[in-house]
């Protein structure tokens, strides 16, 4: 998929620097809770494809106004500390994920200097640090292979979305200022830039364009995560906010009946109305915000999932495209078994194909989590772990490992 068919997680927000999760002072369990269920559907809309997705819960939308938040509480700080943690913390998990698709794209015979000259070879910068967009060949291996020949597109995606955190990380100090001195402008402005950049009305051509169109798409929800942040959303009375939110929504669906993609209501192929869509999404969501400190009644029994999500965020949302991509060759698997030999039987397994990509992806992100997740922590300089979900130790093995906790 290109940039603008696949929509991730970004990068989510990494944990805080404290190993427990639930139990960190300071962390929000609603907010935690709203990235959780953005990495889900995330996944799943990769996974089926289902445009009303976009509308039901627009994730991207979400994960940046979280992650703005996140800045502006960082931004307490020198920024440039600040900048260098977050950059920090994101780009060991993207070397990592970079070392092991560029190994496989190299072996299955690809040669960026080939396909694009020098500049392929400079590309491959942005597999280090995500300033621009990567190279990848948009067919590798062959179609008899385990794993279908653009499946370096698709592994490729989503880091079009490191590459705009990264560039609201860098802008974040001075969009803070610009918002702290005019908050409605500052706030409004990415409106008003993606009505000029992305409904053709002017026109960047290539990735330039289309990073500085995400840029406004998603600035505004960002900017949201300030405006929360601040405490501005809570000064407004909640039946105003509510009230305009839902006509900028409108505004957004209405933008997009009339400006339908390939894909019909997909928000990702409609830049204005994915922002306008988002934008008020967020601000209802944040308005509503309860700020808990412990996930409440019925949604106690998901803490642990919600606590491995957040501190694997980074992991979850760059490995889940190929990970999609890597069930095809397990469930072609079932075609071998003897029941199901008959024609009714390969029958079962094609109208179930995806459901069963679907129950096999969640293994292999466990899988994946336990392999290469640990580089979360070495980014955020904490102490590795294999399966940090906020379970608390036996004391036993707290006795035994204590000095070994206390000088890490």
């Amino acid at each position: 998929m290109t940039q603008h068919t696949t929509e991730p997680a970004p990068v989510p927000e990494p944990a805080a620097a404290q190993a427990a999760g639930a139990a960190t002072p300071g962390r929000d369990r609603y907010l935690d809770l709203l990235r959780s269920i953005a990495l889900v559907r995330v996944v799943v809309y990769h996974l089926f494809g289902w445009a009303w997705l976009t509308v039901l819960f627009p994730s991207m939308g979400v994960m940046f106004a979280l992650a703005g938040s996140l800045m502006a509480r960082s931004l307490k700080r020198p920024a440039a500390g600040v900048i260098r943690s977050r950059i920090r913390r994101l780009l060991p998990p993207l070397w990592a994920f970079a070392a092991v698709v560029l190994t496989m794209m190299f072996v299955n015979g690809w040669n960026p200097a080939k396909d694009d000259g020098t500049w392929g070879l400079v590309g491959l910068v942005n597999y280090l640090v995500p300033i621009g967009a990567p190279p990848y060949p948009w067919e590798l291996g062959s179609p008899s292979g385990l794993l279908d020949v653009t499946w370096a597109v698709q592994a490729a995606g989503p880091l079009w979305y490191l590459r705009a955190y990264l560039w609201f990380v860098l802008a974040s100090p001075l969009l803070l200022w610009a918002f702290r001195r005019a908050p409605w402008p500052t706030l409004l402005a990415p409106l008003g830039l993606t009505a000029v950049v992305g409904t053709g009305l002017v026109t960047i051509p290539g990735e330039t364009g289309r990073a500085i169109t995400d840029f406004a798409v998603y600035g505004g929800c960002w900017v949201l995560g300030f405006a929360h942040h601040e405490g501005m959303l809570k000064q407004i009375p909640r039946y105003v906010s509510v009230s305009c939110a839902s006509l900028v929504m409108a505004f957004g669906l209405w933008w997009a009946s009339g400006h339908l993609g390939p894909d019909g209501w997909d928000l990702n192929d409609i830049p204005l109305a994915q922002a306008a869509w988002s934008f008020g999404f967020v601000v209802i969501l944040l308005q509503y915000s309860p700020s808990w400190r412990e996930l409440p009644g019925r949604l106690a029994q998901w803490d642990k999932l919600v606590t491995l999500s957040n501190n694997r965020a980074v992991t979850i949302y760059l490995w889940h495209n190929l990970l999609i991509m890597a069930t095809v060759p397990l469930v072609d698997l079932l075609y071998r078994l003897p029941f199901l030999q008959s024609e009714r039987g390969v029958e079962a397994i094609g109208s179930t194909y995806t459901l069963w990509m679907f129950a096999l992806v969640w293994p292999l992100i466990g899988l994946t989590v336990l392999a290469v997740g640990w580089v979360e922590d070495l980014a955020a300089k904490r102490r590795p772990r294999l399966w940090p979900n906020g379970a608390k130790r036996s004391t036993g093995r707290r006795s035994r490992a204590g000095a070994a906790a206390h000088g890490g």
